[in-house]
């Protein structure tokens, strides 16, 4: 007897929270609102084109109060170009990973060892839009 094996849409978190490219200030507090660790970063027709966690708000907190020297600054240029960023394009982890609602969950934990991620950012159609409900 063989079992069939749980999908994606078996398992997925509902609503998903989004939230636009919009300041970063803004989904923080969405963040807050929902009690999660990270939103789907959607635009156009909730097309997601990243996600902004809890993480993505580190450089803005190390270089607060410490202004690197030059050699830390080249050295960690992705970082510090955070740091002073504002909008969530600037700040979100992008491309975002995605998966298919059909994929099974070994598809999708394969995709997410690959990728060296703990979760899939988005549930997706093949248009790459957002599927479930949103919530933002």
């Amino acid at each position: 007897m063989t079992s069939t094996p749980y999908t994606v849409h078996d398992v997925m978190t509902t609503p998903v929270v989004t939230a636009p490219a919009t300041e970063f200030k803004e989904i923080v507090a969405a963040m807050e609102r929902w009690k999660v660790s990270a939103v789907a970063v959607i635009e156009g027709e909730a097309r997601v084109v990243g996600v902004f966690s809890e993480a993505d708000l580190l450089p803005k907190e190390e270089f607060h109060e410490h202004r690197p020297g030059m050699i830390e600054q080249l050295r960690r240029l992705g970082d510090t170009a955070k740091a002073g960023s504002i909008r969530a394009e600037q700040l979100m982890t992008a491309p975002a990973v995605t998966v298919h609602p059909d994929a099974t969950l070994p598809q999708a934990a394969r995709l997410m060892a690959e990728r060296l991620t703990h979760s899939v950012e988005g549930i997706v159609d093949v248009h790459c839009r957002l599927v479930g409900p949103a919530s933002n």
